[in-house]
């Protein structure tokens, strides 16, 4: 399955895998699973995360490995899902305040929350990056673009 991904694709997945992966085992477990939630603003109950990593956990041992994950994602991205639905709920993670504007410092919250300890240059240049009209802000449709560009 996976050599439907390109390499690009696949370090990506491996970058996303790693958010999850607090301890660096190779093994997404439910408390990694129910950090990551929490951070972006989900709470599942254990129960609920037990669910999540059954329905792609292949070998049964209760945890999620980097290929199970891949096959996951490969699988969400053939069949298309909400794109639209999952944009907009990514969206309100980052839009802290519910202004529909991106600011820096709601994008460093995020990424603070998810392990990610930026520069302040690096958070910047992610907002210049995305930023069309130059508001220094990301909108929802800046969002949406930049979003499509890395697919």
């Amino acid at each position: 399955m996976t050599n439907t991904l390109s390499d690009e694709h696949i370090e990506e997945l491996k970058d996303a895998f790693n958010l999850f992966d607090k301890n660096g085992d190779g093994r997404i477990t439910t408390n990694e699973l129910g950090t990551v939630m929490k951070s972006l603003g989900q709470h599942p109950t254990e129960n609920e995360l037990k669910d999540m990593i059954h329905e792609i956990d292949v070998d049964g041992n209760g945890t999620i490995e980097f290929p199970e994950f891949v096959a996951m994602m490969a699988k969400k991205q053939q069949d298309g899902g909400d794109q639209e639905e999952d944009l907009r709920e990514a969206f309100k993670v980052f839009d802290k305040d519910g202004n529909g504007q991106i600011s820096q410092s709601e994008l460093r919250q995020v990424m603070l929350s998810l392990g990610e300890n930026l520069t302040e240059d690096e958070i910047e240049e992610m907002v210049l990056e995305a930023d069309i009209d130059g508001d220094g802000q990301v909108n929802y449709e800046e969002f949406v673009a930049i979003m499509a560009q890395k697919r």
